[in-house]
């Protein structure tokens, strides 16, 4: 009689076609048994291999499988939070947590729970959190049988066949005794360190809460230019080579790249595409891009072009439901483009006024799944007379995912002021800068330098 050989790894490469395979049929027969990953019916093998292959290009998602005799029959997956939230530094959320039905019974569970909170520790966390479905009464037993705490339920987590299903909200301490004390006394103390001290707080604050910087690349007719408040006859031409301009911003130490398709935003369908590709290929930088991009084919061509994040702007508004399914089709990778003209949504590359107010779009946008929101005031997009920081702070509270500012940057004592809010509300997560890099106004390496770090 063979002996049962259980293994658990975490997933750092794309997985071969066979591993795929087994991973999704394990996947697919786990939501069958009872839903899971928001899905109540196997979306189908193509989506859940997309799905998977989102998640090894979230550096912010570990995914770690089991195999029992080689064979993956579950998967975890372990989630930081954003560098810029502070507050959460220190622990991670474990979700999408399953054995395959045809595998329970052996030990599964308990080995790849074993291996996620090994990882958890190797990358500091001291705390990790997960939410549960109340009928899911055997991997609550697991979960508490490992120390894990009750401390909360969710009355109505989930609706399921007509019925309403609630959540049950478990957290474990992964610190010792002594480290426990001091992490929660560091936690719990209040600041007591009076006005005299406030300028080391801030100092601190700053370094530890770092925005990243968003350099814009707009395109119109293949070359970089910026408009004002929007509008295409009012654009400054910059450079005839976005490749050339990539490299740049790369070669001074941004990290992300910006780029936006204004023709394509125009005509609701990708316009300096040559352009595009070329920036994709000067560097090795994430690219987030937006303008026209307005149906599945679209999104997917992109992504698999090379472009990091899909920015979907008009169709957030007349077609909630592609976000909804792009977002699980392709997770933390597509993001909401919000601009609006005094609190109202616009679209259409800016040239229809709609009565959505901007926060309200956000929030259903955050329902959709989407990874982040970007908030542009286009009033004051291109003008450099600093950026809305009061829209954007309230977006930013009101959400639990990030919030980019744009539009308007025109100094960098504007970014400051910007660094300046984010200490007090963390969601606000970086900033979108484009004429004022452009005309000199602001050195990269000094916006570098307030923002933190990019």
């Amino acid at each position: 009689m063979d002996l049962m050989t259980i293994t658990c790894e975490r997933v750092v490469s794309s997985l071969s076609p066979e591993d795929m395979d087994a991973l999704i049929e394990a996947t697919s027969a786990g939501i069958l048994d009872g839903g899971g990953f928001g899905w109540v019916q196997p979306p189908g093998h193509q989506a859940l291999e997309r799905y998977f292959e989102g998640l090894l290009l979230v550096p912010e998602r570990s995914l770690y499988i089991v195999r029992d005799n080689g064979v993956i029959c579950g998967a975890g997956q372990l989630v930081r939070p954003p560098a810029s939230y502070e507050a959460h530094a220190a622990t991670a959320n474990l979700t999408g947590f399953f054995v395959a039905p045809y595998a329970r019974g052996r030990g599964l569970g308990r080995a790849l729970l074993e291996a996620m909170l090994r990882g958890a520790k190797a990358i500091g966390c001291k705390v990790v959190n997960c939410d549960i479905r109340e009928t899911h009464v055997a991997a609550i037993g697991l979960f508490r049988s490992f120390g894990f705490g009750h401390w909360g339920t969710h009355p109505y987590y989930a609706r399921i066949g007509g019925q309403t299903v609630r959540g049950i909200f478990l957290s474990k301490l992964l610190a010792n005794d002594d480290e426990a004390a001091r992490w929660q006394s560091s936690v719990a103390m209040p600041d007591a360190s009076g006005p005299s001290s406030a300028s080391s707080h801030d100092t601190a604050s700053s370094s530890a809460h770092g925005l990243t910087l968003y350099p814009a690349i707009d395109l119109k007719d293949g070359a970089c230019v910026r408009l004002r408040r929007g509008e295409m006859e009012d654009a400054t031409h910059y450079s005839d080579d976005p490749a050339a301009q990539a490299r740049l911003f790369a070669e001074a130490g941004c990290r992300h790249l910006h780029v936006v398709d204004l023709n394509g935003a125009f005509a609701g369908r990708s316009t300096n595409i040559p352009a595009i590709e070329s920036i994709v290929k000067a560097t090795s930088l994430p690219v987030q891009l937006g303008g026209g991009i307005r149906d599945m084919a679209a999104i997917e061509r992109w992504l698999e072009a090379g472009v990091s994040r899909v920015i979907l702007g008009s169709v957030a508004v007349k077609d909630p439901e592609l976000v909804r399914q792009a977002a699980r089709a392709f997770p933390s990778r597509i993001v909401a483009g919000i601009d609006a003209r005094q609190g109202r949504v616009a679209t259409e590359g800016w040239a229809e006024v709609s009565e959505l107010e901007a926060n309200d779009l956000a929030l259903r946008m955050e329902d959709a799944g989407v990874a982040a929101v970007i908030f542009t005031e286009i009033t004051r997009d291109g003008m450099l007379a600093g950026l809305d920081l009061e829209q954007t702070a309230d977006m930013a509270r009101r959400l639990s995912i990030p919030v980019i500012a744009s539009g308007g940057v025109g100094s960098l004592d504007h970014l400051k002021a910007l660094r300046d809010v984010a200490r007090k509300v963390p969601g606000i997560s970086g900033a979108i800068v484009g004429r004022a890099l452009y005309d000199g106004r602001i050195a990269l390496k000094d916006a570098l330098d307030v923002l933190g770090s990019c």
